[in-house]
């Protein structure tokens, strides 16, 4: 069945894993750092203006919140990571509840693909490598999503295309899309690997 996209509502913004929601929903969870674009382009591809909040502050807000579609899917936006002016302890946190995401989420096996967002003017970087490292070990499904094409020009487009399809930990057959939340760009296409990994339609 078809997503009604006008029944959206963020569900829970979660502070501790066992505030994750028990729905049987499969889950397609969107992990990147802070500023790398989440919250724009989840807005973008529900179709809303601030569904997702857009932070002035970036990495000021350390919860998992997870936006319920139609009752049929959860869109899980995890805490930007790497956000240099956070203080030790609130790491610690962000270590934590992240690491929650995938270890104590008790629905973890309606997680059905891990969407993991690159900006495509600068590329991996030391936090992004760590996170693709875990991904690659974990066993999860995931693909990368390269925000912000927009602001290259064609040839640094190129170059972005290149550096990602050469990097170590980016492995061959792992989908890389090109995503550009004012524009659209990338949208079609990230709704039909969804699609493929729920069987949840837009």
């Amino acid at each position: 069945m078809a997503l009604n996209l006008n029944n959206l509502s963020l569900r829970i913004s979660a502070g501790r894993p066992d505030q994750f929601p028990a729905d049987p929903l499969p889950q397609v969870a969107f992990s990147g750092r802070s500023n790398v674009g989440k919250s724009s382009l989840i807005n973008s591809l529900l179709g809303r203006k601030a569904l997702a909040r857009v932070s002035s502050s970036p990495g000021k807000t350390i919860t998992v919140n997870f936006y319920e579609a139609d009752r049929q899917l959860f869109l899980v936006d995890l805490p930007g990571y790497g956000f240099a002016r956070r203080g030790a302890a609130e790491k610690a946190v962000w270590s934590d509840l992240t690491d929650g995401y995938f270890t104590r989420n008790r629905n973890l096996d309606r997680l059905r693909l891990v969407v993991q967002l690159l900006d495509s003017r600068i590329g991996p970087t030391a936090d992004d490598e760590t996170m693709l490292q875990y991904l690659a070990g974990s066993g999860l499904p995931y693909l990368i999503v390269a925000t912000k094409c927009d602001k290259l020009g064609a040839a640094e487009r190129r170059q972005a295309e290149q550096r990602l399809a050469a990097h170590r930990l980016i492995p061959a057959g792992c989908p890389v899309i090109f995503y550009s939340a004012p524009r659209g760009e990338g949208k079609t296409e990230l709704w039909r690997r969804i699609a493929d990994a729920t069987g949840v339609r837009p």
